[in-house]
């Protein structure tokens, strides 16, 4: 079966947290006998910051930030079985959801696929006359990397069709231990882009402690935090490339978890980060979040904060050898249920059922 799949980038992790997420699922469907090009829009420059080549599982179709050459590669949906557009794809995205719609062939299942529910459905309550509200009667299926139950029952409230969540995962071929590398000394280290949503907590949960334990090391990597006031002891070493990631997630005593503000409140949406670091057997501490539990248990392969005195207390609690336990275990526990072949099982069922009931409904 072939797949038209629309979103940011599959290329480049640049400024775009998606990036794991689709590599690890589509690798893991196109193990399953799928054939996938992935279209993305050449903006951001993300192609510019490139972090792995096209794949041989996936086609990579590259297009200019232009309306015509959206068009064109919109216009390449007529030859697939199964059509998704992403959320967050980043030109244009209205008129490309519109577009692919259009195209698709009458009998191909088309997907709107949500890697950011909250603030998709945000947009949504704020905008009765959305577009893509508008577009929901003609989508036959809405999935979601995140949110549960309340994200399920928020997008059938206002129009879906279903609504499924496929949660972030593992990829074991790319998150994995390695050897501890110097330059991500630390006992605390955290990695994430500077975001409106997600600074003030990155300020309660990290740049706090920092400050109130001057005798340990903080790491923070990632974009945007150059001009940001941080005590002395937090080393911020900018943007740190995917290949790096395996290393960072193992070096520090710790590595920390934060969500953002509209995902902590939606709950059951662990990052791509929670698996990656568990992968990489490192000692994971996460800020609250409903739904922890089913992914990874609470003390045991996890350690959760529900405040900056909280992630203070368990830093200055921790042991090398108790985070290198803690690490372990939740390393076992995501390769047995937390991986992308796992996700892919559900996501195959999913397109086999609907596209088989299309196939007998037509005969």
């Amino acid at each position: 079966m072939k797949i038209a799949f629309y979103g940011s980038s599959l290329v480049s992790a640049y400024w775009n947290g998606a990036a794991t997420y689709y590599r690890g699922l589509l690798r893991a469907l196109s193990g399953k006998g799928y054939e996938i090009t992935f279209y993305e829009p050449d903006v951001y420059d993300r192609q510019k910051n490139r972090d792995i080549d096209p794949p041989d599982w996936c086609r990579v179709v590259v297009y200019e930030g232009t309306i015509d050459a959206l068009k064109t590669v919109a216009g390449e949906a007529a030859r697939a079985d199964i059509v998704v557009k992403a959320s967050g794809v980043g030109f244009e995205d209205d008129l490309l959801l519109e577009e692919v719609l259009r195209n698709a062939r009458p009998r191909a299942l088309k997907i709107f696929w949500d890697v950011d529910a909250p603030a998709t459905l945000a947009e949504l309550r704020a905008d009765p006359d959305h577009p893509l509200g508008r577009a929901l009667p003609k989508i036959d299926l809405v999935l979601t990397y995140g949110g549960g139950d309340p994200v399920v029952s928020a997008y059938r409230s206002i129009g879906a069709a279903e609504c499924i969540a496929v949660y972030n995962a593992l990829d074991p071929q790319t998150h994995h231990p390695v050897p501890e590398d110097g330059r991500f000394g630390a006992d605390l280290g955290f990695l994430g882009n500077r975001l409106p949503d997600r600074e003030a907590r990155v300020e309660r949960f990290f740049l706090e402690p920092a400050s109130r334990l001057r005798d340990r090391k903080f790491l923070l990597g990632g974009s945007g935090w150059q001009d940001k006031p941080m005590s002395p002891n937090v080393n911020y070493i900018g943007h740190v490339p995917t290949r790096d990631h395996n290393a960072f997630n193992v070096t520090p005593m710790a590595v920390l978890n934060i969500s953002r503000a509209s995902m902590a409140e939606t709950g059951f949406s662990p990052a791509t980060r929670v698996f990656e670091a568990a992968g990489a057997g490192a000692c994971l501490i996460t800020d609250y979040w409903q739904g922890i539990d089913l992914f990874l248990k609470p003390d045991e392969e996890i350690l959760v904060a529900r405040d900056g005195e909280d992630v203070a207390a368990l830093i200055a609690d921790l042991s090398r050898r108790g985070a290198q336990e803690i690490g372990e275990r939740a390393r076992r526990r995501v390769l047995a249920e937390h991986t992308y072949d796992n996700r892919a099982e559900t996501v195959d069922a999913i397109f086999r059922a609907r596209l088989g009931a299309r196939v007998e409904a037509a005969e």
